[in-house]
């Protein structure tokens, strides 16, 4: 039987308050599951791997923010000081306790390796990596010596096929040359 495969689903962003509140970014679509009284998730690496110094921390309660985030109080954290100890390491979870992509979805570390084309199936290159950025997620996309960095926002990403590997964009003019 193989073990689960971890998928990362936020990242601890910094301290809220001085009662151990952190804020989290989530990446994922179920913020309001992930982040749900009782859950447990573990401390992790921008890979996706358990960070070894880390652990499991279990969720006691989340409200989300007008800005995406989502305010967690996590078992054990009951202090400013301990929280800031959690600062910019990532939230994984089981995959087998998270809800199956839906068509058009995947996990974040699917995308590396896809295959990025315009409507017209032109190629534009391939994914190199997935990088998090202040404004959100972007796309390295490579094909020879060209490279771009695409949002990974619905204004640009039209489609996403696990199925196919294959990313459907219309990126914004002059992105390519």
């Amino acid at each position: 039987m193989n073990a689960p495969e971890l998928i990362i689903v936020g990242r601890l962003r910094k301290a809220h308050g001085i009662r151990g509140t952190l804020v989290v970014q989530p990446i994922t679509d179920a913020p309001a599951d992930v982040f749900a009284a009782g859950r447990c998730l573990f401390v992790g690496t921008a890979h996706g791997d358990p960070d070894p110094d880390g652990g499991r921390l279990t969720v006691e309660s989340a409200r989300p923010q007008p800005d995406g985030s989502v305010l967690v109080d996590f078992a054990g954290i009951d202090d400013r000081t301990e929280a800031e100890r959690w600062r910019g390491r990532y939230l994984l979870a089981m995959s087998d306790t998270l809800r199956a992509p839906g068509e058009g979805e995947a996990y974040v570390h699917e995308l590396v390796g896809m295959r990025v084309e315009l409507p017209s199936g032109e190629v534009l290159g391939d994914v190199r990596h997935v990088l998090e950025l202040p404004q959100g997620l972007a796309l390295d996309i490579r094909l020879g010596a060209r490279a771009a960095l695409l949002p990974f926002v619905d204004q640009f990403v039209r489609r996403v096929d696990r199925q196919a590997r294959c990313i459907v964009a219309t990126p914004p003019d002059g992105l390519f040359e």
